[in-house]
């Protein structure tokens, strides 16, 4: 175990100071997996995983007097019995386990102990194990939970050897406090210089491709086509203003955009991968304009099912954006920037707002919107260190609306994963809410589906789950827009005893014997 501590960047320490009450800032994930998995086990199988995790050893450190950045220190008091719990459902029925598992992700993570969690469900009617894993956003972002699900579990159905509860690692020393203080204040300046050199970098980066566009990739976005000609020259500047013009809209209020006072609900839908792999190839789209859509026509149908009738409004919506470079490991902390992207939501066919979406994507990109909100937080970074905190206080408290709703995308693993030899059936991502975002969701590809989270404030939509049902019902009207035929449904098999009980009554009697007529039960 290294004999050093790690300062947190400032996007991850962000996620810190934008934490309030009722709001927890955790990401996770919401797994069924098949069989028992008794708590005695998943402690051992958990805590053998730890040296491949230290960050999970790690709690975070403020700094003293908050002049520099908060840090990671290893917890010397470890112990995995305060990370790995269980709860035993009384009736098991799939409506207590989403309710339990709410409340769970209503919960606060201990401040004082490493960030992260993990819930064992026993109970459930149908012999399963359900497992909730939390982490603190300050200690991953999506494709970072992605690793980290990827490092707790195994790709073989081959159960693990048994291996007996060992101790944690020893860890190193702490740094006394001066030594701490110092070594903020060093920090801290040079953060806040690497910080202006770094925004003052990106500056010109954004400025040498608006005056020079040539250099852009010219491969169609989207099923769009890349400007071209003379006009090349002055289209990314142009669009850099009408995105501007654009962002600096208000954002068109939802009916759950309220602030977050908590607790927080849970529900999700499942579509399969083939389906939507079929609409995107018959569009030329991508998986993410395929959600986008879906998305989109189910929250018109959410604001007109509370006798909201959208005309020319737009609906705002955030893409988180990972920034890590090809084949760069995942690792932990926050790799992203956000492409924002304003969709029309009169268009009523699916198809057509499929088409729109694609274009509005296209637009968002070619405008480098994604870049300047990542300049946005470059030079927030410069913002000296001890004010940093402050900031974030002040910013989550302002009833502003950034956006209606983010819409997270990552695709997991395309074959099967397993703990202790327990298949993981079915795992739904969690993505945190807050300030007056009131609903945010989360999609995930994994083994042939994919698992749409969503995150709700209760009293801002207490009706999340006839969201959720939307969703699934617009899916399947852009499906068959499309042409795609609908998959075929098994017929349950009749009992022996409903057909006996449809045959036709004795002859000899309209009311068969005793005058009864046969029912037929459904």
């Amino acid at each position: 175990m290294p004999d050093s501590y790690e300062c947190l960047s400032f996007l991850d320490a962000f996620f810190l100071y934008l934490e309030q009450p009722g709001a927890p800032l955790n990401v996770a994930s919401i797994s069924l997996f098949e069989g028992i998995i008794t708590l005695e086990q998943c402690m051992d199988y958990v805590e053998s995983k730890l040296p491949s995790i230290p960050r999970f050893l790690q709690c975070v450190e403020p700094s003293p007097l908050g002049i520099g950045a908060p840090t990671w220190q290893f917890d010397p008091n470890f112990d995995i019995c305060n990370h790995v719990r269980e709860v035993k459902l009384k009736r098991g029925t799939e409506a207590e386990w989403k309710m339990a598992v709410s409340g769970v992700l209503s919960e606060h993570l201990d401040r004082n102990r490493p960030l992260w969690d993990i819930t064992l469900f026993r109970g459930l009617k149908s012999q399963q194990t359900g497992i909730v894993v939390r982490t603190h956003h300050c200690m991953v972002d999506g494709v970072a939970g992605i690793g980290l699900l990827k490092e707790l579990l195994d790709e073989s159905s081959t159960p693990p050897p048994q291996r007996r509860r060992k101790r944690p690692p020893q860890a190193p020393p702490r740094h006394d406090a001066g030594t701490v203080l110092l070594d903020g204040l060093v920090s801290s300046c040079f953060a806040t210089a690497q910080a202006f050199l770094t925004a003052h970098s990106e500056l010109l980066r954004m400025a040498q491709q608006a005056s020079f566009p040539g250099d852009r990739q010219s491969q169609p976005e989207n099923g769009t086509e890349a400007p071209s000609g003379p006009l090349a020259r002055v289209a990314p500047l142009g669009d850099l203003a009408r995105l501007l013009s654009e962002l600096a809209q208000p954002t068109e209020k939802l009916p759950f955009n309220v602030l977050c006072r908590g607790p927080q609900k849970f529900e999700w839908t499942q579509i399969p991968m083939a389906e939507i792999a079929a609409v995107r190839k018959e569009c030329a789209a991508t998986v993410n304009d395929v959600v986008l859509t879906t998305l989109t026509a189910a929250l018109r149908r959410y604001e007109e099912l509370h006798n909201k009738h959208p005309k020319r409004r737009n609906l705002r919506i955030l893409i988180p954006v990972n920034v890590r470079g090809e084949g760069e490991a995942a690792g932990t902390g926050n790799r992203i920037t956000f492409l924002p992207v304003d969709i029309p939501v009169a268009p009523r066919e699916p198809r057509a707002l499929l088409t729109l979406i694609q274009k509005r994507v296209g637009f968002s990109r070619t405008a480098h919107a994604a870049e300047l909100v990542a300049l946005v937080g470059v030079l927030l970074d410069t913002i000296p260190t001890p004010l940093q905190s402050l900031f974030g206080t002040v910013l989550r408290q302002l009833p502003i609306s950034v956006c209606n709703t983010i819409c997270t995308n990552v695709h997991g693993p395309s074959t099967p994963l397993y703990l202790l030899g327990h298949k993981m059936l079915s795992s739904y991502p969690y993505v945190p809410i807050g300030g007056e975002m009131g609903m945010n969701c989360a999609v995930m590809s994994y083994n042939g589906s994919l698992f749409v989270g969503f995150t709700g404030d209760a009293p801002a939509i207490p009706d999340l789950a006839r969201l959720a049902a939307l969703f699934s019902e617009s899916f399947a009207q852009l499906r068959d827009a499309v042409g795609v035929p609908a998959p075929e449904r098994k017929r349950p098999r009749r009992k022996k005893a409903q057909s006996k009980a449809m045959e036709a009554p004795d002859s000899a009697s309209p009311g068969g014997p005793g005058g009864r007529a046969a029912v037929a039960v459904a």
